[in-house]
């Protein structure tokens, strides 16, 4: 069946409308208008009874199966976005959801307006080894949000998995002049060759994005700094994993 692929472009109201049927359209319709609903009326939500779902999320659920698979992503951040979801709302969703709800809460995050206090889903996102889920846990939001510790381990984490580091929102800035972030990628450099295994080409550009000043004039945010180990080039590498 189709899927959500990783890296395709959120689709918007009118380009939805243009590709689903009529029936699907219909249900689109009733279901962003639950969402407005809840969005201007935030007291009627399910504080009253703990047990209580807002309509607008059983519609969060069954997105994929009227609207398509492929279409769930950007049918749920609508959703998200116009019932203006909050902190409960979306630490429930994400935390009862499958993996392509999970994926839609952390792609709507950097519009929802909740500052740093999702993180936690992000860092949570990071720990799996589903590759669609680590893609969208990398994007704006942990850009902004995620400390340097647990971003310098995304960042690896993308090379573990096979993530494109193209996925990493704000990398270029935040790699730049970053010594310890080149020592991560140096020491794993170095086991992948000790286990004769290729480095994968990602690291080389990550690496060059260490350098202070790499890619800008100005200086680099972080303080100077010893250069990191270099990462071996392809040439040294294994042609073949054993």
């Amino acid at each position: 069946m189709p899927k959500t692929p990783p890296d395709a472009p959120l689709l918007t109201r009118k380009e939805l409308d243009a590709q689903l049927g009529g029936a699907a359209r219909a249900w689109l319709d009733e279901a962003l208008a639950e969402a407005a609903h809840a969005a201007a009326h935030p007291d009627t939500g399910p504080t009253a009874n703990a047990y209580a779902v807002p309509p607008w999320e059983l519609r969060y659920a069954a997105a994929g199966r009227h609207c398509g698979l492929e279409r769930g992503d950007s049918v749920r951040v609508l959703l998200l976005t116009g019932a203006r979801a909050g902190l409960d709302a979306v630490t429930r969703l994400y935390e009862q959801g499958t993996a392509a709800e999970r994926r839609a809460v952390l792609l709507a995050l950097p519009a929802l307006g909740l500052g740093a206090t999702a993180v936690a889903l992000v860092e949570d996102a990071l720990r799996a080894n589903d590759t669609t889920l680590i893609a969208a846990a990398v994007g704006p939001y942990a850009g902004e949000h995620l400390d340097p510790h647990n971003w310098r381990h995304a960042v690896l984490k993308c090379l573990f998995t096979g993530v494109p580091v193209d996925a990493v929102d704000q990398l270029a800035r935040r790699a730049r002049g970053d010594a310890e972030l080149a020592r991560m990628l140096g020491d794993y450099a170095a086991e992948r060759i000790a286990a004769n295994r290729p480095v994968p080409a990602d690291l080389h550009h990550v690496l060059a994005l260490t350098a202070p000043g790499a890619g800008t004039t100005g200086t680099a945010t972080t303080g100077p700094a010893a250069p990191g180990p270099a990462a071996p080039t392809a040439s040294t590498a294994p042609s073949e994993e054993s």
